[in-house]
Protein backbone atom coordinates (compact mmCIF):
# COMPACT_ATOMS: atom_id res chain seq x y z
CA UNK A 1 0.00 0.00 0.00
CA UNK A 2 1.26 3.47 -0.90
CA UNK A 3 -0.51 6.82 -0.71
CA UNK A 4 1.40 9.37 -2.78
CA UNK A 5 0.86 13.09 -3.36
CA UNK A 6 2.24 14.94 -6.36
CA UNK A 7 2.94 18.67 -5.94
CA UNK A 8 4.04 21.41 -8.31
CA UNK A 9 7.34 22.83 -7.08
CA UNK A 10 7.15 26.39 -8.38
CA UNK A 11 4.50 28.55 -10.17
CA UNK A 12 2.77 25.70 -11.96
CA UNK A 13 3.45 24.45 -15.51
CA UNK A 14 6.16 22.13 -14.18
CA UNK A 15 5.12 19.16 -16.30
CA UNK A 16 2.90 17.56 -13.66
CA UNK A 17 0.59 16.09 -16.31
CA UNK A 18 3.38 14.06 -17.91
CA UNK A 19 4.67 12.86 -14.51
CA UNK A 20 1.20 11.89 -13.29
CA UNK A 21 0.45 10.04 -16.52
CA UNK A 22 3.74 8.13 -16.32
CA UNK A 23 3.40 7.24 -12.62
CA UNK A 24 -0.23 6.14 -12.88
CA UNK A 25 0.35 4.16 -16.08
CA UNK A 26 3.39 2.47 -14.49
CA UNK A 27 2.24 1.95 -10.89
CA UNK A 28 -1.47 1.42 -11.61
CA UNK A 29 -3.05 2.76 -8.39
CA UNK A 30 -6.61 1.72 -7.55
CA UNK A 31 -7.71 5.34 -6.92
CA UNK A 32 -6.52 8.58 -8.53
CA UNK A 33 -7.88 11.63 -6.69
CA UNK A 34 -7.74 15.25 -7.82
CA UNK A 35 -6.84 17.86 -5.19
CA UNK A 36 -6.08 21.58 -5.58
CA UNK A 37 -8.02 24.72 -6.35
CA UNK A 38 -10.26 23.90 -9.31
CA UNK A 39 -10.57 24.43 -13.10
CA UNK A 40 -8.16 27.38 -13.12
CA UNK A 41 -5.32 24.86 -13.37
CA UNK A 42 -4.59 23.14 -16.68
CA UNK A 43 -2.68 19.86 -16.96
CA UNK A 44 -1.30 18.81 -20.33
CA UNK A 45 -1.35 15.08 -21.07
CA UNK A 46 0.19 13.42 -24.13
CA UNK A 47 -0.67 9.73 -24.48
CA UNK A 48 -0.51 7.38 -27.48
CA UNK A 49 0.14 10.28 -29.84
CA UNK A 50 -2.82 12.37 -28.64
CA UNK A 51 -2.78 15.53 -26.51
CA UNK A 52 -5.32 16.51 -23.88
CA UNK A 53 -5.70 19.69 -21.83
CA UNK A 54 -7.42 18.87 -18.53
CA UNK A 55 -8.85 21.19 -15.90
CA UNK A 56 -10.73 18.88 -13.52
CA UNK A 57 -10.27 15.26 -14.58
CA UNK A 58 -7.26 13.60 -12.92
CA UNK A 59 -4.37 13.36 -15.39
CA UNK A 60 -3.96 9.70 -14.47
CA UNK A 61 -7.17 8.88 -16.39
CA UNK A 62 -5.05 6.91 -18.89
CA UNK A 63 -4.87 4.11 -16.33
CA UNK A 64 -8.37 2.80 -17.07
CA UNK A 65 -8.36 0.40 -14.13
CA UNK A 66 -8.49 3.23 -11.59
CA UNK A 67 -11.44 4.98 -9.99
CA UNK A 68 -11.22 8.75 -10.57
CA UNK A 69 -12.19 11.10 -7.75
CA UNK A 70 -12.47 14.83 -7.09
CA UNK A 71 -11.90 15.72 -3.44
CA UNK A 72 -14.08 17.96 -1.28
CA UNK A 73 -11.55 20.81 -1.35
CA UNK A 74 -11.71 21.19 -5.15
CA UNK A 75 -14.01 23.73 -6.83
CA UNK A 76 -16.10 22.14 -9.59
CA UNK A 77 -17.54 23.77 -12.70
CA UNK A 78 -20.02 21.15 -13.99
CA UNK A 79 -19.76 22.46 -17.56
CA UNK A 80 -15.98 21.90 -17.57
CA UNK A 81 -16.41 18.44 -16.08
CA UNK A 82 -19.09 17.37 -18.58
CA UNK A 83 -17.00 18.60 -21.51
CA UNK A 84 -14.10 16.48 -20.30
CA UNK A 85 -16.44 13.49 -20.01
CA UNK A 86 -17.15 13.94 -23.72
CA UNK A 87 -13.55 14.63 -24.73
CA UNK A 88 -12.32 11.54 -22.84
CA UNK A 89 -15.19 9.23 -23.77
CA UNK A 90 -12.95 6.44 -25.04
CA UNK A 91 -11.31 6.21 -21.61
CA UNK A 92 -14.65 5.74 -19.79
CA UNK A 93 -13.91 8.73 -17.57
CA UNK A 94 -17.61 9.46 -17.02
CA UNK A 95 -18.24 5.93 -15.77
CA UNK A 96 -15.26 6.02 -13.38
CA UNK A 97 -15.70 9.52 -11.90
CA UNK A 98 -16.70 10.27 -8.31
CA UNK A 99 -17.30 13.82 -7.04
CA UNK A 100 -17.40 14.51 -3.32
CA UNK A 101 -20.77 16.00 -2.27
CA UNK A 102 -18.90 18.72 -0.35
CA UNK A 103 -17.20 20.19 -3.46
CA UNK A 104 -18.19 23.82 -3.98
CA UNK A 105 -19.72 24.73 -7.35
CA UNK A 106 -18.52 27.50 -9.67
CA UNK A 107 -21.32 29.30 -11.51
CA UNK A 108 -21.52 31.98 -14.20
CA UNK A 109 -21.63 34.77 -11.64
CA UNK A 110 -18.31 33.64 -10.16
CA UNK A 111 -16.67 33.70 -13.59
CA UNK A 112 -18.16 37.10 -14.37
CA UNK A 113 -16.90 38.56 -11.10
CA UNK A 114 -13.47 37.10 -11.80
CA UNK A 115 -13.18 38.41 -15.37
CA UNK A 116 -14.67 41.82 -14.62
CA UNK A 117 -12.55 42.53 -11.56
CA UNK A 118 -9.91 45.07 -12.55
CA UNK A 119 -7.78 43.95 -9.60
CA UNK A 120 -7.97 40.21 -10.23
CA UNK A 121 -7.85 40.30 -14.02
CA UNK A 122 -5.26 43.04 -14.54
CA UNK A 123 -3.06 43.26 -11.43
CA UNK A 124 -3.10 39.67 -10.18
CA UNK A 125 -3.47 38.01 -13.59
CA UNK A 126 -6.34 35.66 -12.70
CA UNK A 127 -7.32 33.00 -15.27
CA UNK A 128 -10.95 34.16 -15.10
CA UNK A 129 -12.17 30.67 -14.14
CA UNK A 130 -14.20 31.96 -11.19
CA UNK A 131 -12.14 30.23 -8.52
CA UNK A 132 -11.31 33.27 -6.39
CA UNK A 133 -14.90 34.53 -6.13
CA UNK A 134 -16.14 30.96 -5.56
CA UNK A 135 -13.68 30.39 -2.72
CA UNK A 136 -14.72 33.77 -1.30
CA UNK A 137 -18.36 32.64 -1.29
CA UNK A 138 -17.35 29.36 0.29
CA UNK A 139 -15.67 31.24 3.13
CA UNK A 140 -18.87 33.30 3.53
CA UNK A 141 -20.88 30.03 3.56
CA UNK A 142 -23.17 31.11 0.71
CA UNK A 143 -22.04 28.79 -2.12
CA UNK A 144 -23.85 25.75 -3.52
CA UNK A 145 -22.24 22.37 -3.05
CA UNK A 146 -22.10 19.41 -5.42
CA UNK A 147 -24.82 17.66 -3.40
CA UNK A 148 -27.17 20.53 -4.42
CA UNK A 149 -26.70 20.00 -8.18
CA UNK A 150 -29.10 17.42 -9.73
CA UNK A 151 -26.89 16.99 -12.81
CA UNK A 152 -24.10 15.65 -10.58
CA UNK A 153 -26.28 13.18 -8.68
CA UNK A 154 -24.97 10.11 -10.52
CA UNK A 155 -21.34 10.99 -9.68
CA UNK A 156 -21.62 11.80 -5.99
CA UNK A 157 -19.70 9.70 -3.45
CA UNK A 158 -17.84 10.28 -0.20
CA UNK A 159 -14.29 10.60 -1.53
CA UNK A 160 -12.65 10.72 1.89
CA UNK A 161 -14.37 7.51 2.95
CA UNK A 162 -13.50 5.73 -0.32
CA UNK A 163 -9.85 6.82 -0.23
CA UNK A 164 -9.33 5.88 3.42
CA UNK A 165 -11.01 2.51 2.97
CA UNK A 166 -8.76 1.83 -0.01
CA UNK A 167 -5.64 2.70 2.00
CA UNK A 168 -6.80 0.54 4.92
CA UNK A 169 -7.40 -2.34 2.48
CA UNK A 170 -3.81 -2.11 1.24
CA UNK A 171 -4.61 -0.48 -2.09
CA UNK A 172 -2.52 2.23 -3.79
CA UNK A 173 -3.88 5.79 -3.90
CA UNK A 174 -2.43 8.64 -5.95
CA UNK A 175 -3.37 12.25 -5.12
CA UNK A 176 -2.85 14.85 -7.85
CA UNK A 177 -2.17 18.39 -6.71
CA UNK A 178 -2.66 21.28 -9.12
CA UNK A 179 -0.83 24.55 -9.79
CA UNK A 180 2.36 25.08 -7.81
CA UNK A 181 3.85 25.71 -4.39
CA UNK A 182 4.83 29.31 -5.18
CA UNK A 183 1.17 30.12 -5.95
CA UNK A 184 0.09 29.12 -2.42
CA UNK A 185 -2.14 31.68 -0.72
CA UNK A 186 0.04 31.26 2.39
CA UNK A 187 3.55 30.52 1.12
CA UNK A 188 3.57 31.99 -2.38
CA UNK A 189 4.45 35.45 -3.67
CA UNK A 190 1.38 37.15 -2.16
CA UNK A 191 -0.73 38.85 -3.47
CA UNK A 192 0.20 37.28 -6.85
CA UNK A 193 -1.08 33.87 -5.79
CA UNK A 194 -4.10 31.62 -6.18
CA UNK A 195 -7.11 31.58 -3.84
CA UNK A 196 -6.03 28.79 -1.44
CA UNK A 197 -3.00 26.89 -0.19
CA UNK A 198 -1.30 24.60 -2.73
CA UNK A 199 1.02 22.51 -0.58
CA UNK A 200 1.01 18.76 0.03
CA UNK A 201 -0.65 19.17 3.44
CA UNK A 202 -3.65 20.91 1.91
CA UNK A 203 -3.84 18.44 -0.98
CA UNK A 204 -4.17 15.64 1.59
CA UNK A 205 -6.93 17.60 3.34
CA UNK A 206 -8.63 18.24 -0.02
CA UNK A 207 -9.35 14.53 -0.39
CA UNK A 208 -9.84 13.89 3.31
CA UNK A 209 -6.66 11.96 4.12
CA UNK A 210 -4.79 12.46 7.39
CA UNK A 211 -1.03 13.20 7.32
CA UNK A 212 -0.10 9.87 8.93
CA UNK A 213 -1.42 8.03 5.88
CA UNK A 214 0.81 9.79 3.33
CA UNK A 215 3.84 7.73 2.25
CA UNK A 216 5.40 9.75 -0.58
CA UNK A 217 5.38 13.43 -1.59
CA UNK A 218 6.68 13.91 -5.12
CA UNK A 219 7.73 17.50 -5.87
CA UNK A 220 7.82 18.30 -9.59
CA UNK A 221 10.30 20.85 -10.93
CA UNK A 222 10.98 21.91 -14.48
CA UNK A 223 14.66 22.26 -15.39
CA UNK A 224 13.95 25.93 -15.88
CA UNK A 225 11.01 27.89 -14.43
CA UNK A 226 7.98 29.49 -16.02
CA UNK A 227 5.21 31.67 -14.72
CA UNK A 228 1.88 32.91 -16.13
CA UNK A 229 0.63 36.30 -14.96
CA UNK A 230 2.07 38.98 -12.76
CA UNK A 231 4.28 38.78 -9.68
CA UNK A 232 7.94 38.61 -8.67
CA UNK A 233 10.22 36.25 -10.59
CA UNK A 234 13.83 36.47 -9.31
CA UNK A 235 15.42 34.28 -12.02
CA UNK A 236 13.40 35.60 -14.98
CA UNK A 237 15.17 35.97 -18.33
CA UNK A 238 14.15 38.23 -21.20
CA UNK A 239 11.76 36.93 -23.85
CA UNK A 240 14.55 37.30 -26.40
CA UNK A 241 16.86 35.10 -24.34
CA UNK A 242 14.10 32.54 -23.79
CA UNK A 243 13.42 32.42 -27.54
CA UNK A 244 17.10 31.95 -28.29
CA UNK A 245 17.05 28.90 -26.01
CA UNK A 246 13.85 27.56 -27.58
CA UNK A 247 11.89 28.06 -24.36
CA UNK A 248 8.66 29.62 -25.62
CA UNK A 249 5.54 28.37 -23.79
CA UNK A 250 1.85 29.20 -23.45
CA UNK A 251 -0.61 28.49 -20.62
CA UNK A 252 -3.05 25.56 -20.97
CA UNK A 253 -6.09 27.44 -19.59
CA UNK A 254 -5.43 31.02 -20.65
CA UNK A 255 -3.25 30.64 -23.74
CA UNK A 256 -1.10 33.45 -22.35
CA UNK A 257 2.61 33.41 -22.98
CA UNK A 258 4.57 32.15 -20.00
CA UNK A 259 7.44 34.12 -18.52
CA UNK A 260 10.64 32.06 -18.46
CA UNK A 261 13.48 31.95 -15.95
CA UNK A 262 16.47 29.93 -14.79
CA UNK A 263 16.12 27.15 -12.20
CA UNK A 264 15.72 28.73 -8.76
CA UNK A 265 17.55 26.64 -6.16
CA UNK A 266 16.41 28.74 -3.19
CA UNK A 267 12.78 28.30 -4.23
CA UNK A 268 13.37 24.57 -4.74
CA UNK A 269 14.79 24.19 -1.21
CA UNK A 270 11.88 26.06 0.36
CA UNK A 271 9.36 24.09 -1.71
CA UNK A 272 10.85 20.74 -0.68
CA UNK A 273 10.99 21.79 2.97
CA UNK A 274 7.40 23.04 3.29
CA UNK A 275 5.92 20.22 1.20
CA UNK A 276 7.93 17.58 3.04
CA UNK A 277 9.13 16.19 -0.28
CA UNK A 278 10.42 12.62 -0.33
CA UNK A 279 11.13 12.58 -4.09
CA UNK A 280 11.77 15.05 -6.92
CA UNK A 281 10.55 14.60 -10.47
CA UNK A 282 12.58 16.75 -12.88
CA UNK A 283 11.02 17.57 -16.25
CA UNK A 284 12.07 19.16 -19.54
CA UNK A 285 15.72 18.21 -18.99
CA UNK A 286 15.95 17.77 -22.77
CA UNK A 287 15.13 21.48 -23.26
CA UNK A 288 18.35 22.49 -21.48
CA UNK A 289 20.65 19.59 -22.32
CA UNK A 290 21.24 17.32 -25.30
CA UNK A 291 19.42 14.30 -23.93
CA UNK A 292 16.14 14.07 -25.87
CA UNK A 293 14.44 10.67 -25.43
CA UNK A 294 17.25 9.26 -23.28
CA UNK A 295 15.90 6.47 -21.04
CA UNK A 296 19.05 5.44 -19.16
CA UNK A 297 20.78 7.61 -16.55
CA UNK A 298 24.21 6.35 -17.64
CA UNK A 299 23.65 7.92 -21.07
CA UNK A 300 23.25 11.44 -19.69
CA UNK A 301 26.16 13.83 -20.16
CA UNK A 302 28.41 14.78 -17.25
CA UNK A 303 26.94 18.31 -17.37
CA UNK A 304 23.37 16.97 -17.09
CA UNK A 305 24.29 14.67 -14.21
CA UNK A 306 26.03 17.53 -12.40
CA UNK A 307 22.86 19.65 -12.69
CA UNK A 308 20.73 16.84 -11.27
CA UNK A 309 23.18 16.02 -8.49
CA UNK A 310 23.38 19.69 -7.50
CA UNK A 311 19.60 19.75 -7.02
CA UNK A 312 19.75 16.58 -4.91
CA UNK A 313 22.57 17.95 -2.76
CA UNK A 314 21.00 21.36 -2.19
CA UNK A 315 17.49 20.11 -1.43
CA UNK A 316 18.45 16.87 0.31
CA UNK A 317 15.79 15.07 -1.75
CA UNK A 318 16.52 12.36 -4.36
CA UNK A 319 15.67 13.03 -8.01
CA UNK A 320 13.85 9.81 -8.83
CA UNK A 321 12.06 10.71 -12.09
CA UNK A 322 13.79 12.47 -15.00
CA UNK A 323 11.73 13.41 -18.05
CA UNK A 324 13.61 13.71 -21.34
CA UNK A 325 10.68 14.22 -23.72
CA UNK A 326 6.89 14.39 -24.00
CA UNK A 327 6.24 10.68 -24.50
CA UNK A 328 5.82 8.37 -21.50
CA UNK A 329 8.77 6.24 -22.54
CA UNK A 330 10.99 9.34 -22.49
CA UNK A 331 11.47 8.86 -18.76
CA UNK A 332 14.33 7.76 -16.52
CA UNK A 333 12.88 6.11 -13.43
CA UNK A 334 15.41 5.75 -10.58
CA UNK A 335 13.00 4.88 -7.78
CA UNK A 336 14.23 1.31 -7.36
CA UNK A 337 17.84 2.53 -7.14
CA UNK A 338 17.28 5.52 -4.85
CA UNK A 339 14.38 4.64 -2.53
Amino acid sequence: MTCSILVGGAWGDEGKGKCITYLCDTDKPEIIARAGVGPNAGHSVEFNGEKYGLRLTPSGFVHTGAKLMIGAGVLVNPNVLFKEFEDLKKYDVKERMCVDPRCAIINEEHMSRDKNSEYLAKKIGSTGSGCGPANSDRVMRTIDLARDVPELEDYICDVSLAVNEAIDDGEDVFIEGSQGFALSLYYGSYPFVTSKDTTASTFAADVGVGPTKIDEVINVFKSYISRVGEGPFPTEMTQEEAESKGLEEYGVVTGRRRRIGYFDMELAKESCRINGATQIALTCVDKLFDCARVQDYSELSAETKAFIEDIQTETGVPVTIISTGPDLKDTIDLRKELL
